[in-house]
């Protein structure tokens, strides 16, 4: 209304036709009204006449649509504002199905719409809570489809380590839950590795540090360095892809993936779940070598065995030559002096045994002896002889045999009469029989 009641306070001579429209076709214009426009509205009014009806939203006729004063809303409010940094409480958080995040923020005199794109949460290391003091990073601009002005948020961090103690303790009670974080799963390190394979990047100092200590340590064992980013978008998935290659390879007798020191941001790879699973996978034991000894990560816990640095880590896993001789003098020593105490004892048990075999045979002998000793008492008492050193006599004929009845003598026969100590020459002169009666 403004800026029509100025076009019809110019002059009738004037060449207004553009400016008017069809109301020249109907006559002279109506006098001029003797309106004072406010003086903020006069240098636009005077922008709109110098342009023309044509010009885009100077008239109705030349209106724009809805789009295109939002679009263009969002193209002045982006070039006017640079990305920055916003401080405030996180207030009315919402998680949408499709993956983006939707609050506001807030101080006590005004709040701000913020939203996070998917695209932009894996800088975030986990949602926010309500009421949580946080400081953003992002981008002013216009919801073009809604004409809505919100702060799209690249970067969000808390007050402390509210976020990343969140994402951490999520992490690991997933972990835990599974079992990865248990302390039986971990595995002792080989004392004697012939292949070690290092997950780290090709141009870091870890891996020079790595180098430097087994060259020194244990020139003898093979490095394999396994070449992966460990930071920034790219890690996790490098660092995935490089552990699942070690596993298909499976001859490293030990496995070392790490870094050198770093922000804590510099860390979120090792502290992702998919970096932690891949280092469970590995069939070799792990030691995880993140060079930042105030922060446990989760591939730390996940790990069987932790080292402060990459420097340690090579430590940990080979053993220096020297150390290697010095064992093995040590232990040659004590097989030498093993194998002399056991011949001693040897000694001194075949000794023990020879002593009680002795024993043993005397006593069998003894008990031997004392049995035929009786067995010949027996035998003697049965004996002719001992018959004959009691007084009897045994008569044998020419033959020798003995004459035991009545029956083997004849008269005048001669025989033999044998006695304790030597034989008589005797004749038959009478033969009597025994009064059996008389013996009964």
């Amino acid at each position: 209304m403004t800026m029509r009641k100025r076009r019809d306070s110019r002059p009738a001579h004037s060449d207004d036709r553009g400016v008017r429209g069809d109301l020249d076709l109907f006559g002279p214009p109506p006098a001029p009204e003797p309106r004072v426009e406010p003086a903020s509205h006069a240098p636009i009014a005077g922008i709109y006449e110098d342009l023309g009806t044509t010009f885009p939203g100077a008239s109705p006729s030349s209106a724009v649509s809805v789009a295109t004063v939002t679009e263009t809303a969002k193209d002045i409010l982006e070039g006017a504002f640079m990305p920055l940094w916003v401080r405030g409480e996180i207030i009315d958080f919402k998680a949408h199905r499709n993956g983006h995040w939707y609050f506001c923020l807030r101080d006590g005199n005004a709040q701000l719409r913020c939203v996070v794109w998917s695209k932009d949460r894996r800088s975030i290391p986990a949602a926010p809570d309500d009421g949580m003091q946080v400081t953003a990073f992002g981008q002013l601009t216009v919801y073009a489809a809604r004409g809505d002005m919100q702060f799209a948020v690249r970067r969000l961090e808390a007050e402390g380590d509210g976020l990343w103690r969140k994402a951490l303790e999520r992490t690991r009670a997933k972990l835990e839950k599974d079992g990865l974080l248990a302390r039986e799963r971990k595995r002792p390190l080989p004392r004697y590795p012939r292949v070690v394979a290092v997950v780290t990047s090709p141009d870091g100092a870890a891996l020079h540090d790595i180098v430097a200590v087994v060259r020194r340590r244990a020139p003898h064992v093979k490095l394999v360095v396994v070449p992966a980013t460990v930071q920034g978008d790219a890690a996790i998935e490098e660092l995935c892809f490089a552990l699942d290659q070690v596993r298909r390879w499976n001859l490293a007798d030990t496995v070392i993936i790490g870094r050198g020191g770093g922000a804590r941001e510099d860390l979120r790879a090792f502290n992702d779940e998919r970096v932690a699973r891949a280092i469970a996978r590995c069939p070799a034991p792990t030691i995880s070598a993140v060079g930042h000894e105030i922060d446990v990560t989760i591939c730390d816990l996940v790990a069987d065995h932790r080292a402060p640095t990459p420097s340690a880590a090579a430590e940990a896993a080979v053993r220096a030559t020297e150390e290697l001789l010095v064992e093995l003098q040590a232990k040659a020593r004590h097989l030498v002096g093993a194998m002399s105490a056991r011949l001693d004892e040897g000694h001194v048990a075949v000794h023990r045994l020879a002593g009680d075999l002795t024993t043993a045979s005397r006593s069998v002998v003894e008990r031997r002896a004392g049995r035929i000793a009786a067995a010949a008492g027996r035998l003697h008492a049965l004996s002719p002889l001992a018959t004959l050193a009691r007084g009897y006599a045994i008569a044998q004929g020419d033959d020798g045999r003995t004459l035991a009845s009545i029956d083997a003598f004849a008269p005048a026969a001669e025989f033999d009469l044998r006695l304790r100590d030597g034989s008589v020459r005797s004749t038959v002169k009478s033969i009597s029989a025994t009064d059996r009666k008389a013996e009964a």
